[in-house]
């Protein structure tokens, strides 16, 4: 049983929702990035999601675009992601948060995809979500990810039928993730009453758990997607309290780390004041 499934089994135990935070690996320099990476856990996520900084983010909106640009500069690298969540592991002791990297394919096709997940696999890392790899090509990366225990997810939207979503699900593990507005992210927020029906229509098709991200900024919003999903998924909002804690010249000021963690406590009350029936 992987990290993820685990982590989902024992937040269903607990009859409540889980965290998934998002962070820039390398935002806004690799030893801060490191920082708020190893205190994720004690500050209230579950999951933790770990972007990997890409050239061309066609996905991301300018808060994660930005991030990206400022981690990119720092000199973040795929080596050196792996050696975040290589240290993480081995630091903290830390053998039961799962950690997934997010980003675009083109970074696992230039390294080949069997020695990617195989150097994935050894630095802890527990899943994918690759936001350009359609369910149609999903089949280069899942059996090798298969292989070495790492979950692929993959996304659905709110364009994603009842046709379509069999297509998705055949290659999906650890949890669907739920993109419940169109668009980049950070920029639009869903209704309650929408997530709710996405998700009871997804829960139709698939035994998995559903997160729901993209839009989720304050507690009360992460709060409504607890009441109705198994997760709920903040990145650009964290991001931008990374870059918060910057100052003009993009020196980081003293309260950046302690300011992303009371944030992500914050997001985590709102979850966890949810209790399942």
């Amino acid at each position: 049983m992987s990290r993820i499934t685990k982590r989902f089994a024992a937040l269903k135990a607990d009859k409540r929702a889980g965290l998934v935070t998002y962070v820039t690996a390398g935002d806004p320099d690799p030893a801060l990035s490191y920082q708020i990476l190893k205190g994720l856990p004690a500050a209230g996520a579950d999951l933790i999601e770990l972007g990997m900084p890409f050239t061309d983010p066609m996905a991301d909106g300018p808060s994660i675009q930005l991030a990206g640009q400022r981690a990119l500069k720092a000199g973040i690298t795929v080596d050196a992601t792996f050696d975040m969540v290589r240290r993480f592991r081995k630091e903290t002791g830390d053998n039961d948060t799962p950690i997934l990297l997010m980003g675009y394919y083109n970074l696992v096709y230039q390294r080949g995809v069997e020695r990617f997940c195989k150097e994935a696999a050894q630095a802890g890392v527990d899943g994918f979500i690759l936001v350009d790899l359609p369910p149609e090509e999903a089949d280069q990366l899942k059996p090798y990810a298969a292989a070495v225990g790492i979950d692929t997810v993959l996304l659905t939207a709110p364009t994603t039928d009842d046709k379509r979503l069999p297509a998705v699900l055949k290659y999906a593990s650890g949890f669907v993730y739920f993109v419940s507005v169109l668009g980049i992210t950070g920029t639009k927020s869903a209704s309650e009453e929408a997530v709710r029906t996405h998700v009871e229509r997804i829960k139709r098709h698939t035994s998995l758990p559903v997160g729901v991200g993209f839009g989720i900024k304050t507690p009360d919003q992460a709060a409504a997607v607890a009441r109705h999903a198994d997760a709920a998924v903040v990145g650009s909002a964290i991001v931008d309290r990374v870059k918060a804690g910057l100052d003009e010249k993009g020196i980081a000021k003293p309260d950046l780390v302690p300011g992303v963690f009371a944030y992500v406590k914050a997001l985590a009350d709102g979850v966890r004041g949810v209790r399942k029936v």
